[in-house]
């Protein structure tokens, strides 16, 4: 791997970063006018909030996109911390779709329809019809429409060169024994962590790692802890959120922190165990695409599972590490946060508190 390579790996995470942000905001802006109707629709109910999170971040595909909302909604008054809880937990198993859709491109068939599957194949013509909405449509809505495709092309396409960057690592003995060291979950767990809280996306994270596992140098039990550390990671961009926020806001971003580094030392614990008792044949298999997809998504299924029933618990923890002020916080007129939502919502707000103005 020389120096070109290291451009090109450097290029291709640009683009792929740029393009999951280009189609995330696309996204919300175009899925933006439902919003409102879907927020109003929250309740107590932990399913309800819980497939709140799960689908919003599934449609802007960033859980820390969607836990920042949250921490301006709660600051805002529009949510409650109860609510947010659930939502965030929705969140994190929403997140998982970019790894799936990214596991497409390691599909390998002679078979025509199965090679239609594979995003190579048919984003040129998703980046076609993107740029003919986007320059020749007057519509706000279709050209959001065609930077969703566009944003989609461009991530794809960083993947892709990622991909043909790292493809000489398979190679170098070094970068082999970088990942045996990986194989000590406690290592594993904080490369992943620093990783994506330095990029703040653990789906841009988990791209990187679907990448480097092309080299057939990665196991699943370097994979498994590295994953673990990613959903600690994404947590950072709520945290600086919560900064200058009230005392509820703060207490929806630790719920996200917390959430995450009890869940991540639970299975941690459990990976462990199975490596050490049962040591199975699969942790030491090299990690594939659609692998690591998997793994992510039944990581954080089963955090969820285990936290979900102690989200009561969870809010009295946060409440006990933030406790409430001597003096009665005022509510914000309206929260910075909520300027990159649909002015629906700042509208309710608006109409919430009597407000003349926004």
């Amino acid at each position: 791997m020389d120096i070109f390579d290291i451009l090109s790996l450097v290029s291709g995470l640009s683009l792929f970063l740029f393009g999951m942000n280009l189609m995330g905001q696309a996204l919300e802006r175009r899925a933006g006018g439902k919003l409102r109707s879907l927020i109003g629709k929250l309740t107590t109910n932990k399913a309800a909030g819980l497939l709140t999170g799960l689908g919003v971040t599934a449609v802007i595909q960033s859980s820390s996109a969607t836990t920042v909302m949250v921490v301006g909604f709660v600051n805002s008054g529009l949510m409650t911390l109860k609510q947010a809880i659930n939502v965030i937990m929705g969140a994190n198993i929403g997140t998982t779709v970019t790894a799936w859709i990214l596991s497409l491109s390691g599909i390998e068939s002679d078979n025509l329809f199965v090679q239609l599957l594979k995003p190579s194949s048919f984003t040129p013509v998703l980046a076609l019809i993107g740029i003919i909405l986007y320059m020749f449509c007057k519509d706000s809505r279709k050209k959001d429409s065609g930077t969703i495709l566009l944003g989609f092309t461009v991530l794809m396409f960083g993947m892709e060169t990622m991909t043909d960057a790292v493809s000489g690592l398979a190679n170098i003995p070094e970068f082999q024994n970088l990942f045996l060291l990986f194989k000590n979950p406690v290592l594993g767990v904080l490369a992943g962590a620093v990783l994506t809280a330095i990029i703040q996306s653990s789906s841009a994270s988990v791209g990187i790692l679907q990448a480097l596992a092309i080299t057939g140098q990665v196991s699943y039990s370097a994979a498994i802890p590295i994953i673990m550390g990613q959903n600690i990671g994404t947590c950072i961009t709520a945290m600086l959120s919560s900064v200058g926020a009230n005392k509820n806001a703060k207490r929806a971003a630790l719920v996200h922190l917390s959430f995450n580094i009890i869940g991540t030392v639970i299975l941690t614990g459990l990976f462990c165990l199975l490596q050490t008792i049962f040591r199975p044949a699969i942790f030491n298999h090299n990690a594939t695409l659609f692998g690591i997809a998997v793994v992510h998504s039944a990581f954080n299924i089963l955090c969820t599972v285990l936290m979900l029933p102690l989200s009561g618990a969870l809010e009295k923890f946060v409440n006990i590490i933030v406790p409430d002020a001597k003096t009665q916080e005022v509510t914000p007129i309206l929260d910075e946060r909520l300027f990159a939502t649909p002015s629906s919502v700042a509208e309710d707000y608006a109409k919430k508190y009597s407000l003349k103005s926004l």
